[in-house]
């Protein structure tokens, strides 16, 4: 287990559709490095392609900054239904620190995926864990928090990023 360099925008591999991964103990190693990763920078979620991997894997963890930790592991995740109800709010992604966009995101949805063991799973998620969940399938996806944003938000958003400190 080791930590990796996180990617950050805007490294071309961000914007890329990840493979599936098929077998999941093809990615054991990798889902052990995206923990150790996570919890240094300290995030609640990663993406494998985040750390150069380019495969349909993430990790998240919502609970463990608050003393309970909630560890999950999506190999191959879709979302199977999403609700009608969204809520916007602030969110921020490891790949471009410092820099929150207002994203409007379901506020339930139906994962499915495989897990370490092989196993079909499927979890109905919702609140901040839906929220998080989606933002880490986009980046398998090849698509950034900031991808939700109009033109003009967009724009401000990059400009700021952009900006020399």
């Amino acid at each position: 287990m080791s930590q990796r360099p996180i990617l950050t925008w805007p490294d071309p591999r961000l914007a890329q559709p990840c493979a599936p991964v098929g077998d999941p103990a093809s990615v054991a190693a990798l889902i052990d490095d995206l923990f150790d990763t996570m919890y240094a920078a300290p995030g609640r979620g990663l993406a494998a392609p985040q750390v150069g991997a380019m495969q349909r894997v993430f990790v998240m963890d919502i609970g463990w900054k608050q003393g309970a930790p909630t560890p999950l592991v999506c190999i191959d995740p879709r979302i199977l239904t999403a609700s009608d109800d969204t809520a916007t709010g602030p969110e921020g992604c490891l790949s471009m620190p410092g820099i929150t966009a207002q994203v409007t995101r379901a506020t339930r949805i139906t994962l499915a995926f495989t897990a370490p063991d092989g196993s079909a799973q499927r979890r109905d998620l919702d609140g901040f864990a839906a929220i998080c969940a989606q933002h880490e399938l986009d980046h398998l996806d090849g698509r950034m928090h900031f991808d939700h944003l109009g033109p003009a938000a967009r724009a401000a958003l990059l400009a700021e990023y952009r900006a020399p400190a």
